[in-house]
């Protein structure tokens, strides 16, 4: 009886590919393992068995699979479970979710071997000069790879010589598949058996008096071994006898000393769990009780604390709970830069249950993790994550928090899946049967109606930690500023006395401003030409720190022009401002305090995010200027004053949550100061200070932001009444995605009729030479959401079959948050 197996490939199929297997390959294969298959003319692919059968597929012959990876599963039968419920409902494929849920080192790449015919003589004459070179580099190496083919020809395209060999059968192709992962392994030494007689160690100590330096090499490793009595690693041999490498390498060249290695993952924690949590006060007790109240109800829970309410150690009781019946706990987070401070304490109280994943980790830290979290290991029983952490091969996941529920940063926008993390958490929670706890000061208007709903449970902490009062919020008017001439730069004479203030007392000050770079737009103040990114329709941004122009949308940059590239004035101008202007207004008014900058411009590197906490948290700081990295729930101890630069950018956004957003990013901010004892001030820099949500954010009301923007919503059909799919057609003939807009919308239009908006050019409709026209599809609740998907998929194909369309690239954004 024949065997098959369906097989997830890493690329975007509608389908599951199907291969043939033999009787003892389906007894020994099991769903979850991974399988190098062939898949179109020679490629090699690792593809994930999805399930075993013996159905024969009708439309193609199956091919055989190349061979077995794997002795075990790497992926949980849940976790499949939790990939088809991502791949349907974000209208994706499998094959995108295993791309965006396996950690490189798992997707094995084959790669092309070349290597001599032998069965033809090939004349060299026969032979141009460049296929000359590569057959004749075959004489003296049995096989070559194409890099090696690069290096012998000195050029990047050396398909058009291989074609040409292959042509005259003078060479064979062949695809190896090969092993990205690499254990990290580590040099370690002991002294050779022979000389545990102390008489034979007693003549090797003699015999080396005449070089001490080894001598003392290996009494230092006695020392270290009777101290520890653990095996001694080479580098802490080296460093504690203040001996070179070059010795111990003599030592057992000798044969004194053996080497051996042993393998260990590239992330761990030495430490122990040295401090217990700390006891809740009254307000955090009560709605430690709530929630698990509500738990008995509701499977999803809102924990709605105000900034600096303590919610974490709330959540580190909820875990203290569920990790001593043995269970997992994923903690998710929406930045990277939040998991720096939270680390450290979580580890305080845990030790080295905590495991972090992010997108900084390299693939081999990502591998290690993946297998500790599959095998369910004691150093991976709390996962602290971003978004990308809700595809690991949890066991027995017990809880799911969801901290600051309410970022944009959890929503996926490229490339597919474009899944929303907390709606995917919240999916897998329920295939373990387990809770979810979402966290924030400003909660999403999503969430929040569902607690109207009566869908979640809600929890509310109004009062701060140690009965801090709120910071006093305080609007300053910059349109009447720059009228009485009391402005410095872009700071208020207001801003500037507060500052002063705050500093004179050894304050620490964080000022906001939503945009990096120095200025946004530099023009010409002649002819009024501002310089354009060559393949986007935007302005370049200034930055000064590298005197270039840089586009933010596809990383274009350009050296700063001295003279108008139209008129050739000398006359330039720079228009709005950045971080890096806020930066260097801030360090001349205020020259003997340090300045220091947090944006995406200084925090590239792995430990970038942590050497700015760092700084900031050791006081090395006095000023940190940054974008909204910063409000995300950092907490800092010694920040008295915030400074908003200028609050009207977020309120005039062409976005239908420009004002929802607004008012949590300006909270969230606010939340930073005064968190101690001395209550904050912030400042908020305007030039429209009777602007409703300003108002809102003055008086710290979420209830009435809550009830004017969701009947908002309600008047126009926006979410949450109305769901949203948000449909993106993308070319680089302009003609071409006009044309095919205009069609889908009217297909569209033919089976939901109003509920169609578009087709529209967003703001910028030109990123990377390629055109975007957007359609948004409302539906409203009554009607089945899985219905018009299949009606929009019935649309897509249609529009992907018509020849003029084919090679229109579609986006469908489900939920576009």
């Amino acid at each position: 009886m024949l065997h098959y197996i369906d097989v997830i490939l890493p690329i975007p199929l509608e389908k599951l590919f199907t291969y043939s297997i033999t009787t003892a390959e389906s007894e020994f294969l099991k769903p979850g393992m991974r399988v190098a298959v062939p898949f179109g003319k020679s490629k090699i692919y690792t593809g994930l068995v999805f399930n075993i059968h013996q159905q024969k597929p009708v439309a193609y012959d199956a091919k055989e699979i190349h061979q077995i990876l794997d002795e075990a599963p790497i992926t949980t039968a849940n976790q499949l479970k939790h990939w088809q419920w991502i791949a349907q409902y974000y209208m994706c494929t499998l094959g995108d979710v295993l791309r965006a849920a396996l950690p490189n080192s798992f997707l094995l790449e084959s790669e092309t071997i070349i290597t001599k015919n032998l069965d033809k003589t090939i004349n060299d004459e026969d032979l141009k000069d460049e296929e000359f070179l590569v057959y004749e580099a075959l004489h003296h190496q049995s096989s070559l790879k194409i890099q090696d083919l690069i290096s012998i020809l000195d050029k990047k395209n050396v398909f058009p010589v291989i074609n040409a060999l292959l042509d005259k059968d003078a060479i064979v192709l062949q695809e190896e598949v090969y092993e990205k992962y690499k254990p990290k392994l580590v040099r370690y030494v002991k002294l050779n058996p022979r000389y545990s007689d102390p008489a034979k160690l007693q003549s090797l100590l003699e015999e080396l008096s005449r070089a001490p330096k080894q001598r003392d090499v290996i009494m230092t490793l006695f020392s270290i071994s009777a101290q520890t009595k653990k095996p001694v690693k080479v580098s802490d041999l080296s460093e504690a006898s203040e001996a070179s490498s070059t010795i111990i390498k003599t030592l057992i060249d000798k044969e004194v000393f053996e080497e051996y290695y042993i393998q260990e993952d590239r992330v761990g924690y030495s430490g122990d769990a040295n401090e217990d949590s700390k006891t809740l006060n009254n307000h955090q007790e009560k709605a430690l009780t709530e929630i698990k109240h509500t738990f008995e109800q509701h499977n999803i829970t809102l924990l709605h604390g105000v900034t600096s309410s303590g919610k974490t150690e709330v959540y580190v009781k909820l875990i203290e709970d569920v990790i001593a019946t043995g269970k997992q706990v994923l903690y998710l987070l929406p930045e990277i830069a939040l998991t720096t401070q939270l680390v450290t304490r979580l580890e305080n109280y845990f030790g080295g249950k905590v495991s972090v994943y992010h997108s900084k980790y390299s693939a081999h830290e990502r591998f290690e993790l993946w297998h500790n979290v599959l095998e369910n290991q004691p150093k991976a029983q709390i996962i602290l994550g971003a978004r990308s952490s809700i595809f690991l091969p949890y066991h027995d996941l017990g809880l799911v928090i969801v901290d600051e529920e309410h970022e944009t940063s959890f929503k996926q926008f490229d490339p597919a899946p474009r899944y929303h993390a907390r709606d995917a958490a919240i999916v897998l929670a329920s295939l373990f049967d387990s809770k979810t706890l979402l966290g924030s000061a400003t909660p999403s208007l999503e969430s929040y109606y569902n607690v109207q709903q009566g869908k979640y449970g809600l929890v509310e902490i109004t009062q701060r930690f140690n009965d801090v009062l709120m910071p006093d919020i305080e609007l300053v008017d910059i349109q009447d500023k720059h009228k009485r001439k009391r402005m410095n730069g872009h700071f208020s004479d207001r801003l500037i006395e507060e500052m002063t203030e705050a500093l004179k007392e050894g304050h620490q000050i964080i000022l906001f401003q939503n945009r990096r770079g120095f200025s946004p737009i530099v023009e010409c103040t002649t002819c009024g030409h501002a310089p354009q990114c060559s393949n986007c329709d935007v302005s370049l941004t200034y930055h000064q720190y590298k005197n270039e122009l840089r586009c933010h949308y596809c990383g274009y940059y350009t050296a700063m022009q001295k003279t108008c590239m139209a008129c050739g004035s000398v006359e330039l101008d720079n228009k709005g401002f950045g971080t890096e202007q806020v930066q260097e207004e801030a360090q001349v008014i205020f020259p003997e305090h340090k300045v220091a900058r947090m944006d995406l411009d200084t925090t590239r590197g792995k430990f970038g995010y942590e050497k700015i906490i760092r700084a900031f948290e050791e006081k090395e700081i006095d000023i940190l200027v940054g974008t909204q990295m910063l409000t995300k729930g950092l907490d800092f101890r010694n920040v008295k004053l915030v400074g908003i630069m200028n609050a009207d950018n977020m309120l005039n956004f062409p976005d239908f949550r420009a004002h929802e957003r607004s008012f949590q990013l300006m909270l969230q901010v606010s939340g930073r100061a005064g968190r101690t004892d001395e209550r904050g001030k912030v400042l908020i820099q305007t030039y429209n200070p009777h602007h409703r949500i300003l108002q809102q954010v003055s008086t710290n009301n979420y209830a009435e932001m809550y009830v004017e923007q969701i009947d908002e919503r309600h008047n126009f059909n926006y979410p949450p009444i109305y769901r949203l799919i948000k449909i993106t057609l993308k070319h680089r003939d302009f003609n071409k995605v006009n044309i095919g807009a205009e069609w889908y919308a009217t297909a569209l239009r033919q089976v939901f009729k109003n509920y169609i908006l578009g087709p529209e050019f967003p703001p910028v409709s030109r990123i990377r030479n390629q055109f975007h026209k957007n359609i948004l599809i409302k539906i409203p609740p009554q009607q089945s959401l899985g219905k018009t998907k299949k009606a929009i998929a019935k649309v897509n194909n249609s529009f992907l079959s018509i020849k003029d369309f084919r090679s229109v690239r579609v986006i469908l954004n489900i939920d576009n948050y």
